[in-house]
């Protein structure tokens, strides 16, 4: 068994932490360029805007920060401010674990047509969701010559509330939205509707078990608790599943021939 504690240990984790979240922006940058047609397309009107893309434009902007500030973090040797730097990192990379599912939570209401009820639900655990995500920004970090800006310490069982939040968020989203389509499909029979009801299921289907195999392999390694850098490991990657599956469940949503308004 390796000495996780060790400079050593730490140095080689570093080493493949940064070879990773290089990996993870060059990935996103090519799914982000690949998708600006439909940004560019909102921009210009040639699709109409509804205020629920307003979280889809923050899911998909702040991860590319967030992605960025990481970099930044983790490539730069230079004395600087790191806890301001890991602080932001830490804050808006929370939000891209939020953002998604606010995403599929406004699909969802859409879905249940703005039942109260649902609406109340939904907003009430997004604000239990928000409430973990903020408190996940207070970490402490230093600046180390010759190594650069490392975390000293860290919430990681905040952390891993969060993520663990996140996956049953998603749960709920799931059930909610495969009743009523379920519904929908014995009150209305086939055609239009079967076609809607069939993709909006299998996304969110798709989207939950993707999601949940990133955000568990996140939490195992936030409680292990191996050192600072193994804990937060695989968080980028969390996040980016989530991120990219949600814009491209919200997308196909949109690009789908339903007519008027869906949403």
């Amino acid at each position: 068994m390796p000495d996780w504690s060790s400079s050593a240990e730490r140095n080689q984790d570093a080493v493949a932490q940064m070879k990773l979240v290089h990996a993870i922006l060059g990935l996103y940058a090519w799914e982000f360029t690949l998708s600006l047609g439909f940004d560019w397309a909102v921009l210009t009107g040639r699709t109409r805007f509804r205020w629920p893309l307003v979280f889809y434009f923050a899911a998909r902007y702040i991860l590319l920060f967030a992605l960025i500030g990481t970099i930044i973090a983790l490539d730069t040797t230079k004395e600087m401010n790191c806890q301001a730097l890991y602080t932001f990192n830490q804050l808006v990379g929370d939000a891209t674990a939020g953002l998604p599912s606010i995403n599929l939570s406004i699909r969802t209401i859409a879905i249940w047509s703005r039942n109260k009820w649902i609406v109340a639900l939904l907003v009430m655990v997004t604000f239990g969701h928000w409430s973990l995500i903020l408190q996940g920004a207070l970490l402490t970090a230093a600046y180390i010559p010759g190594e650069g800006c490392t975390i000293i310490k860290e919430n990681n069982t905040i952390l891993a509330a969060t993520f663990i939040y996140t996956m049953c968020f998603d749960l709920l989203v799931l059930v909610l939205s495969a009743f009523k389509l379920a519904w929908q499909r014995h009150s209305r029979g086939m055609g239009f509707q079967s076609r809607l009801v069939k993709m909006v299921f299998v996304d969110g289907l798709v989207y939950f078990f993707i999601a949940f195999i990133a955000n568990t392999i996140a939490v195992v390694f936030m409680l292990l608790d191996l050192n600072s850098i193994m804990s937060i490991f695989f968080n980028c990657t969390a996040t980016t599943t989530s991120t990219v599956v949600a814009c491209r469940v919200v997308r196909r949503l949109y690009d789908f021939d339903f007519g008027p308004k869906v949403l």
